[in-house]
């Protein structure tokens, strides 16, 4: 259904509209993560109502692999973050670097973002 209809659609069909949207997406996550529906189903619910999800195993679970793919089904930036004991704040948040423009020779300051800044997080190692 295209999206300028959004806003002309009863509450029934505004439903029915998010819940094939829900579905499909699902469909498209289980595609590339097998065997791990409740896990998607929760993570989904946790992005859907603007929350968190921590999770928790041991390696070889696929939990990247799960956050990177919802983060292409739903064309998010995706960022992740290693945390680890030497980890500094302007790692997450960025920092700022010099940069000289070649023709003229002037220098200023540029922000460069960090990982913080991306739609969707992987925060990895936190121990």
């Amino acid at each position: 259904m295209p999206s300028e209809n959004l806003d002309t659609m009863t509450g029934e069909q505004m439903l029915a509209f998010v819940r094939g949207a829900s579905d499909q997406l699902r469909e498209e996550i289980r595609k590339v993560v097998v065997g791990q529906r409740d896990v998607i189903d929760q993570i989904l619910m946790a992005i859907f109502s603007r929350g968190h999800a921590m999770l928790v195993g041991v390696p070889g679970l696929a939990k990247t692999l799960l956050i990177s793919t919802i983060a292409d089904a739903m064309e998010l930036e995706f960022s992740r973050i290693q945390f680890t004991p030497d980890l500094m704040p302007s790692d997450i948040t960025g920092t700022e670097v010099i940069e000289e423009n070649r023709s003229t020779g002037h220098r200023e300051l540029r922000f460069v973002r960090g990982p913080i800044f991306a739609n969707l997080i992987l925060a990895d190692e936190i121990n």
